[in-house]
Order: C-alpha cells, then structure tokens, then sequence
C-alpha cells in the first residue's frame, strides 16, 4: 500500500507578512495532496490555547478531519498538534504522551486504519536544546516498546538543525529521513522537519512543498513523504490450522 504522508508548522496561521489567515493555511495543506498530515502549532499559545485553525473551516475547506486530540472544547490539538485524516481513514486509538521538557512539551500518537494496512503516526514538535530533545525522542521510543508489531512513522518539526546529530535515540529501530530545507520559510536554510520510518514502511519518494503561498503562510514550508506500507505476516499455521 502506498500513502503519502506529511508534516507541517503552521505557526498559529500566521504568515510572514504579518497576517492571520487560516483559509491561507488549509489552501497550503490541500496542495500537499496527503492522506495523513501531521500538524504543529494549532492553537494559541497561552490557557485556554484557543485554535488557530478553526475545526468548522477544516470542514468545509478540505476532505480531512481532525483526530479527537484536545482535552478542550477551546483547542485543537495536544500541546498544539493535531493529525488530519483524510476522509475515509479512521484513527483506531489516539494516545497523548508527555515529554520531558523545560516548558510543557508532548507527543500525539494516532493509530489509522481503513486504508489498507494499519500503521501508526506519531507526531512531534521537539525542544529547541538537543539535551531536551534526545530525552523526548527516548521517551517515545520507551512508549513505543510492546507496539512494534504495528509499522509507525514519527514526523514533525524536530528543530534539529545538524544532519548528522542529535537523533541517537531513533537510529535502533527508524531510518530518520529529512526530505529537504524547509526553515525559515521564505529563505530555506535548515532541515528541521522529517520522517523517521519504522520497520515495514519504506520510503518511495519525499520532498518540501516550496510554492509562493507556502513561503508566506508560515515560517516552516510543509514537507511529505510517499511510502509503501506492509501488512503484517500473518502467524505461520499451527499442527491444528495445517490439519495435522
């Protein structure tokens, strides 16, 4: 099965010249031509965190929905991130994860179906000190262990500026991807969104969405991934189920 998978910081909808657009923003995420988005900074930044991107546009504006992620009616998203399933996937189990952090950080895990073989997304938004984001990404790994079995992706903005350090804690067990520069947005210098892929999910091609608007919209371009996802073995048969 083949899907393709994106990530994108939409900086509260604000753009570089200086206005909040969310209609801006979803126009961007259409042009993804995704399956599964995951997002960063979707709601404000301060209690209650009231959503930046406004559920009712996402709506009416795209053919995605946005998994069951805030634990309030005021927000979004968990610690400002959210995944939007296209219509048609389902998100089987949603799990939130705290991370250790010097301010409020965590992870979004969401399990998807109804496109062929399962898989997990999960979706981050790491520190800005590498000490603070190789204790997250071994705190995910540690919430991984016992769910293996299931293919899963981590993407986000890892604010990871060096392309050969700082993702020890995944190098066990996912092939960390970055699929181009994609920060600051309207000049690309850095690499800080990737796509790290577990075992049965291999990757076919990826890229940053680099278009006028997207270079506007937010101060992270958008990046994507196409992959090809393996359905789990079935048990080899037992003396019973061979007829032995």
């Amino acid at each position: 099965m083949r899907t393709r998978l994106a990530s994108y910081n939409i900086r509260k909808c604000l753009g570089a010249d200086g206005r909040r657009l969310p209609g801006r923003t979803l126009d961007v995420i259409n042009a993804l031509s995704a399956d599964v988005v995951a997002l960063q900074e979707v709601d404000r930044r301060y209690a209650p965190r009231p959503f930046a991107l406004p559920p009712d546009l996402i709506a009416t504006e795209t053919d995605f929905a946005p998994v069951d992620a805030a634990q309030s009616p005021e927000s979004l998203g968990w610690h400002g991130q959210t995944v939007l399933l296209r219509r048609g996937l389902v998100a089987s189990r949603v799990e939130r994860l705290d991370l250790p952090a010097l301010e409020p950080r965590g992870a979004l895990a969401v399990e998807v179906a109804g496109g062929g073989a399962p898989y997990r997304v999960v979706c981050v938004h790491l520190g800005l000190m590498r000490r603070w984001r190789r204790l997250q990404l071994a705190a995910i790994r540690a919430a991984l262990v016992g769910h293996d079995a299931m293919p899963t992706v981590i993407l986000g903005d890892f604010n990871e500026w060096s392309v050969s350090g700082g993702m020890e804690p995944l190098t066990d067990a996912f092939h960390v991807h970055a699929p181009g520069r994609s920060f600051p947005a309207s000049q690309p210098l850095g690499r800080l969104d990737r796509v790290a892929l577990g075992m049965g999910l291999h990757l076919l091609d990826a890229g940053v969405l680099d278009t006028p608007l997207a270079r506007v919209a937010s101060d992270h371009l958008p990046i994507w991934a196409d992959v090809r996802i393996e359905p789990k073995a079935a048990p080899a048969p037992g003396p019973a189920a061979a007829g032995l």
